[in-house]
């Protein structure tokens, strides 16, 4: 509010305007005058007052037919609107009341009287406009915990969780887990600054969001220069081994662009994972089970600059691309296993 309250003053009499211009004056306030109901909305729209005083029997239109369209209006709806007439019968007063009025008041009316029901009514204003900026504030704060939700969480996860207050974990079958990760990053953090790192590494990861958005992947987490994504998880596709080898290839090529001198390892495996929330102070929705490992073993044993497959993931896309087999190789934790390293479309 001002630092001296705005009163809009409506009577089609002009000794009753000079007369409360004055008493207001005296009171502290600044004021505002219309003729009619008409002329009322526009000072109104061109002054946003504070409060108005508005007599009800008026030209063009009257009190009644102003007050409706200003409670109409989000705009201007909570202005207090004080009716300050000659017509005092119960069922006007009930009226005005009713569409909106804070008080009525009849004429002739005692300045003592009409002073104590502005200022209340000024105070309730205030009480009001803090009432509806804390809720804005509320509401924006809502807004932004929502979108860091959606930063966190897979749009799926929270959708369940708005909805249940909580995450179910369950199992899925047939997802194709990708794992990628730079060759020799320790070593490139040892000779660069945090800021170059960090800053190219951003880039990296950007870059790779956005190859997995496009082909449907769900990214899972950034770990260091690690990333992990996965397809056919919480939206079945029709081949997700495919979409990770095409996503994987598109991802060393991004690597390559960036001209750093980085090599990328791409490690691609197929199978069933548990899904769920775990923590509590930051959420975080991860991959579980021998799928997850096995795509991670993968990686770490690949070809550079490639992107490498199990056998049961070759499998689902060998009619569709040329792979080199890496051979068997004896896999901590997972025994022989087969690599295959894409080399080009069939």
């Amino acid at each position: 509010m001002r630092e001296r309250p705005l009163i809009l003053i409506v009577d089609d009499e002009p000794f009753n305007v000079d007369y409360l211009e004055q008493e207001l004056e005296f009171m502290g306030y600044d004021t505002v005058s219309a003729y009619d109901g008409v002329e009322a909305l526009e000072k109104i729209a061109a002054h946003s007052p504070d409060l108005a005083l508005l007599d009800i029997m008026m030209p063009k239109m009257d009190g009644f037919q102003a007050l409706t369209h200003l409670k109409a209006d989000p705009a201007t709806r909570d202005i207090p609107v004080i009716i300050i007439s000659a017509i005092s019968d119960m069922n006007s007063i009930v009226h005005g009341i009713e569409i909106g009025a804070e008080d009525f008041l009849p004429k002739p009316f005692e300045p003592v009287l009409l002073a104590a029901r502005i200022k209340a009514s000024l105070q309730k204003k205030v009480w009001r406009d803090l009432e509806k900026q804390y809720l804005q504030q509320i509401e924006a704060e809502k807004q932004r915990v929502d979108e860091l939700l959606h930063v966190i969480l897979p749009d799926a996860v929270v959708a369940e969780l708005k909805a249940t207050n909580g995450i179910k974990p369950r199992q899925f079958d047939n997802v194709a887990v990708l794992f990628t990760d730079i060759v020799g990053f320790t070593p490139y953090c040892d000779t660069h600054s945090p800021q170059e790192v960090v800053a190219n590494l951003q880039l990296l990861v950007e870059a790779y969001e956005k190859i997995a958005v496009r082909h449907q992947l769900q990214k899972i987490k950034t770990i260091g220069d690690a990333f992990m994504a996965a397809a056919g998880l919480l939206h079945p596709i029709e081949n997700p081994v495919l979409a990770c080898v095409q996503s994987g290839l598109e991802m060393v090529t991004a690597v390559n662009a960036l001209n750093l001198g980085w090599q990328v390892r791409v490690g691609i495996h197929v199978g069933p994972v548990m899904a769920g929330v775990v923590g509590h102070r930051q959420y975080l929705f991860d991959l579980f089970g021998d799928t997850v490992n096995t795509a991670q073993r993968i990686e770490s044993h690949g070809r550079a600059t490639a992107v490498n497959l199990s056998r049961s993931a070759w499998h689902w896309i060998h009619n569709l691309f040329e792979a080199d087999s890496l051979g068997v190789i004896d896999i901590k934790g997972k025994g022989p296993q087969e690599i295959y390293c894409i080399r080009g479309s069939a």
